[in-house]
């Protein structure tokens, strides 16, 4: 070995003799290296997301065309039976279909009383107290600083 050559040191080592520009440049290329791994990431899921639904949409829309017969064909089935309960009434059909829609309509107002209360109460009240707070110290800040 010779012992007149000095040692050079390792970047990590004695962090005082590194510059604040070669710092920022340092993490800077780990921010990026860190936004680009996210995205990398987030991409390889949409694209496998993207190939379930190329699968789950015609299927769910084949599921929903079944139903929608379904539903029709019990609602017939329903009317025609209380249209039978109006046997020998020239209007026995109308008030099958009266009735059987008003119950429908009936179910449908009860459930979309359900679908809204629970959109109500999940909203995101913490969060939205969080930002309100944040906007409140942008505005502070900015005003301080003019």
């Amino acid at each position: 070995m010779n012992s007149n050559a000095t040692p050079t040191p390792h970047p990590r080592e004695g962090s005082h003799d590194r510059s604040l520009r070669n710092l920022l440049v340092e993490i800077k290329e780990e921010a990026k290296s860190f936004v680009d791994t996210r995205l990398r990431i987030i991409k390889a899921e949409i694209q496998e997301g993207l190939g379930a639904l190329r699968f789950a949409v015609p299927m769910g829309a084949l599921a929903l065309g079944f139903f929608a017969t379904a539903g029709l064909l019990f609602t017939a089935a329903a009317v025609t039976l209380v249209a039978s309960a109006f046997a020998g009434n020239p209007y026995a059909w109308f008030f099958g279909f009266i009735i059987i829609g008003c119950l429908w309509a009936i179910f449908g107002g009860t459930a979309a009383f359900f679908a809204v209360t629970q959109f109500r109460n999940r909203f995101p009240k913490r969060t939205i107290g969080v930002l309100k707070a944040d906007k409140v110290w942008l505005q502070t800040e900015a005003r301080s600083h003019l």
